[in-house]
């Protein structure tokens, strides 16, 4: 978990209200999630995002 990523109690009062996908729950979706809050966080471009978010 990198600095500023929600920790499991964070995550739990979040995750409730997200919605799902056509199929059901979106994998990865905390890391989507986290990756969206680094972005705007850094004010960084999106191809600059840290490996350990994912493509």
């Amino acid at each position: 978990m990198a600095r500023g990523d929600l920790n499991d109690e964070e995550w739990s009062l979040i995750e409730p209200h997200l919605p799902l996908g056509e199929r059901g729950p979106i994998p990865d979706l905390r890391r989507q999630f986290n990756a969206v809050m680094w972005r705007f966080r850094t004010g960084s471009p999106w191809r600059d995002l840290p490996v350990e978010y994912g493509p």
